[in-house]
């Protein structure tokens, strides 16, 4: 912002600033002149470019019972839809004396009117911004950036006057010209690739200095957690880079034992030198134990240190943080990552719509209690509670949402959907004060870790997705609640996330002995060797491995949960002997055997979530599968719980979707939604339910009646 920019916006603020009257009359003249201020170009006149992708009053057509146009008050194609209010400071003309309740609710009708536009179809992709403006007083900013999938965040409230300070001036002119630079998501996953490659050095040093797998993975979230702590204010001081600075890099061996007794202070609550600690408990430093670490690798740590790690996206931190712990994965480090956005196509339809549906119909049933009367001019106190208190019911359901993976890995999909239920309960909760003003804080009457639950068979995974899940929780605690310290423990031991198979249970393993011969099976490893005659290769029949029995095997139980979303291990059929073992594959297929012996792996998890839906102790659930779903021996399992008594439907599928996981393969997965049948053409049984690809958009289901 230079001299001549203040320039521009003084006299933009000197004619505008407080100003009052009718909107109608005011707004074309306010924003040209705001793009006058701000340096952008102006929209160029209605009609002289095709599709008006950059003008006042965008036309925009509804079909409703009849086909109607309506108006946005002023529109950028890919960057902004706003529409313009213009309250009064002293009297209630207009849209209602600004501060007053009647006021709020004016201004909420005009961001119900402006997201009814942007959600028109005719526009494409959602606009970046969404803006409601009182000329004269201040923006009102909800921002989404994942087109169609998306949904807009809480308001933000920016005075007019504030355009003065200039990272909001450089905001809006980004919001006009670069809104794209403008996403969260790209900055923090630059942020969490960087920290993820400083990891993988100090992992690979641990690694060949011979410290086992768990130990080092352990050790590293300890730091990983400590420097996130750091950078989001629990922990006072920065203790930790300070002596890592000042202490440890000039003394190594002071390292091992001064680290530990700070993760010990950490876990119990004290003191460290002359900062006060929080008690955060969990489970990651009951057991405080550290490495001996040289002056190298703790100035490795240290560039760690340095980075943002309030910034981390915790939606792709987990699969990096993996990988720089696995050998095998380290080189796929720079690879690409399943992109958030990829997640949320299956985390919003399944959950986030239908709760989004109910929140529309508490806004509705709000707005009507919100009418004021004839010859009133605004609703009586008892409606106006009445009204209250529907929003804090819907917060209360909010909150006792359960979502549970249960092939969890790293954690991703549940921190994409913990993301999305706050920010649903931010903006639920930014409605509440607006209708009855200042809401009394309760630090632990909010959507919390205990509602996400996992179950995964890798315990390094399952201890990624727990931290993964605290430290998206304690994003969204800072950005609601300042610099106001969280209850403790700060970490808590919900055990929300189980590590064990999710699809087998059994009370044991033992070899499995050959009942005629009495000695044990095995089968060929896979191992090759040269035949000492021919000098080809053939199997080595020295490489045995044992064929296990597993003792009572059963179905694994699920914990209690309202949805389902996963993405289950893709393991053909074809390959299931040899990755699971054949006493696995073989267990498996016996306490499983109401679904055919020829599926894959994955649509065992299919069919454990279809009975969860059929006997109404889910409400949906969406899944990523191969895309071989669409194959007949995998439509079995579907057709299955279609053709039920309580059948379940497809409300959701996508058959063939890009899926990056950082091999150098293309990688195309389906994906499918599933809740129980309402339709009462259900309840004639069909015989056959299709599945069939209609385009790759969307699969068609067809059934066909006896």
């Amino acid at each position: 912002m230079n001299q001549s920019d203040r320039d521009r916006l003084n006299g933009f603020l000197t004619k505008w600033l407080g100003s009052e009257g009718n909107e109608r009359a005011n707004y074309q003249t306010f924003f040209g002149d705001l793009c006058v201020a701000l340096g952008v170009e102006g929209p160029p006149p209605k009609g002289s470019v095709v599709g008006d992708p950059y003008c006042f009053d965008k036309d925009i057509k509804f079909f409703e019972k009849a086909e109607s146009t309506r108006f946005a008050d002023f529109y950028k194609e890919g960057c902004f839809l706003i529409e313009a209010k213009q309250g009064s400071e002293a009297s209630s003309k207009g849209h209602g004396k600004r501060g007053t309740k009647v006021y709020r609710d004016n201004l909420q009708r005009a961001f119900n009117q402006a997201k009814s536009y942007a959600y028109n179809r005719m526009l494409g992709d959602l606009p970046p911004f969404l803006i409601v403006c009182d000329i004269g007083s201040h923006f009102e900013v909800w921002e989404g950036f994942s087109g169609e999938y998306g949904s807009y965040g809480a308001r933000q409230e920016v005075k007019l006057g504030d355009l003065a300070q200039p990272e909001i001036f450089d905001r809006f002119v980004k919001i006009f010209t670069d809104p794209q630079s403008l996403n969260p998501a790209k900055y923090r996953a630059r942020v969490t690739r960087e920290v993820a490659a400083e990891l993988a050095k100090l992992s690979r040093w641990l690694e060949e200095q011979g410290y086992e797998a768990e130990e080092t993975a352990n050790f590293l979230m300890r730091c990983i957690f400590t420097m996130f702590a750091e950078d989001v204010g629990l922990l006072k001081g920065e203790v930790f880079t300070v002596a890592l600075r000042d202490r440890w890099i000039p003394n190594p061996s002071r390292f091992k034992a001064e680290i530990e007794q700070l993760w010990q202070t950490m876990n119990t609550g004290g003191s460290f030198g002359f900062e006060r600690v929080l008690r955060f408990n969990g489970s990651f430093f009951e057991e405080a134990i550290a490495f001996d670490l040289p002056r190298g690798q703790l100035e490795v740590l240290y560039a760690a240190a340095a980075k943002d790690w309030s910034q981390v996206e915790p939606a792709i931190f987990g699969t990096l943080l993996e990988r720089a712990l696995e050998k095998r994965e380290r080189s796929r480090l720079g690879a690409h990552y399943t992109p958030r956005s990829y997640v949320e196509r299956l985390v919003r339809p399944v959950v986030m719509e239908p709760l989004r549906e109910a929140w529309d119909e508490v806004e509705f049933e709000v707005q009507r209690l919100l009418e004021p009367a004839v010859g009133r001019v605004e609703p009586t106190a008892a409606k106006r509670k009445l009204a209250g208190q529907c929003i804090e019911g819907f917060l209360a359901n909010l909150r006792g949402i359960r979502i549970l993976d249960p092939a969890c890995g790293t954690g991703n999909f549940l921190y994409v959907a913990l993301d999305l239920l706050k920010g649903l309960e931010q903006e639920v909760l930014k409605r509440l004060e607006d209708v009855v003003g200042e809401v009394q804080l309760d630090l632990l009457a909010q959507v919390r870790p205990h509602q996400f639950l996992g179950i995964e068979i890798n315990p390094r995974a399952a201890a990624i997705a727990e931290l993964v899940i605290w430290i998206g929780y304690l994003q969204w605690f800072f950005k609601r609640f300042g610099n106001t310290e969280p209850p403790e423990p700060v970490l808590q031991a919900f055990g929300n996330i189980e590590c064990r198979d999710a699809i087998l249970a059994y009370d044991g393993v033992e070899p499995d002995v050959d009942r005629k011969t009495g000695e044990v099976r095995t089968r060929w490893g896979g191992r090759m060797m040269v035949h000492p005659v021919t000098g080809e290769d053939v199997p080595d029949p020295s490489d045995q491995v044992v064929i296990y029995k597993y003792l009572n095997p059963r179905p694994a139980e699920w914990l209690e949960a309202d949805y389902i979303v996963s993405n289950p291990p893709f393991i053909a059929n074809a390959n299931m002997r040899e990755e699971l073992g054949d006493g696995y594959t073989e267990a498996v297929r016996g306490a499983y055997s109401i679904i055919p012996a020829t599926v894959d792996f994955v649509m065992y998890w299919w069919h454990k979530a279809a009975e969860k839906v059929r006997a109404s102790k889910i409400i949906r659930f969406g899944l990523i599968t191969t895309n071989t779903i669409r194959q007949e021996r995998q439509r079995t399992v579907i057709e299955f719980h279609q053709q039920q008594n309580k059948a379940i439907r497809l409300f959701f599928a996508i058959p063939n979707h890009p899926w990056a996981d950082g091999g150098d393969a293309a990688v195309t997965i389906a994906m499918t939604g599933a809740e129980l049948s309402t339709d009462n053409k259900f309840s004639k049984k069909p015989s056959l339910c299709l599945v069939t690809e209609k385009n790759d958009e969307t699969l068609e289901i067809t059934c066909k009646y006896p």
